[in-house]
């Protein structure tokens, strides 16, 4: 039964998990698995936030209001429930103070002699410039790297999401590049720069790096 176990959690591993918390001036920062019941929030979320959202986004099928309501969360959180039970992503709710406060992802999770991923995330335009974003990256990414046996991670933005390039510049990532027309993005084809960050370049990790700087400290 022990064996049975092992060979199951090996194909997922690094997720289910909690993370944190840290002290940062938003608040006291958590990471923890999406959850079902984070529907109410969740929508209510993205329904306010819609101006502050969508213009960084996929392109998505039907009207925002309709691709955000209560009633569209349990879909979307089955579909990530079981990728993550796959071993393909690593799905989570950020919290501050315990509030839902947005999400961050680890996507098209690839093993083998790669190891790599790539990261998402967005948080409440309430908790903007509060180090929320920057924190979960870091918390995430140091994750990734130990418990999830990752080796790199990358994010796309477009080059004129000048606070999502500051959030992965202050979290430790670097530029690579530019993918012309990389992703449809509020109804048309963008450009995006290509940030990544490799396990040796981490260090003691990311984290820590924001303790040292003074961004965070450990609760």
């Amino acid at each position: 039964m022990a064996a049975l176990a092992d060979s199951v959690e090996n194909r997922h591993p690094g997720w289910p998990a909690t993370l944190g918390p840290l002290r940062i001036p938003a608040g006291m920062l958590a990471v923890r698995p999406v959850r079902l019941r984070d529907a109410g929030e969740w929508s209510r979320v993205r329904l306010r936030d819609r101006e502050h959202l969508e213009e960084w986004e996929p392109t998505g099928i039907g009207p925002w209001a309709d691709r955000n309501a209560f009633w569209s969360w349990p879909s979307q959180w089955a579909a990530l429930r079981g990728l993550a039970r796959r071993g393909q992503c690593l799905p989570f709710t950020i919290t501050v103070d315990g509030k839902f406060a947005g999400q961050i992802t680890v996507g098209n999770v690839i093993r083998a002699a790669l190891r790599s991923a790539w990261i998402g995330y967005w948080v409440s335009s309430e908790l903007v410039r509060g180090g929320v974003a920057t924190a979960a990256v870091a918390l995430v990414t140091d994750h990734a790297f130990d418990a999830a046996g990752l080796h790199r991670l990358e994010a796309t933005v477009r080059p004129e999401n000048n606070a999502s390039i500051r959030v992965l510049t202050k979290a430790g990532y670097r530029q690579e590049g530019l993918f012309e027309r990389y992703l449809d993005v509020a109804g048309a084809w963008r450009d995006h720069l290509c940030f990544a960050v490799t396990k040796e370049e981490t260090g003691d990790g990311l984290v820590s790096r924001l303790v040292a700087s003074g961004r965070a400290d450990l609760a």
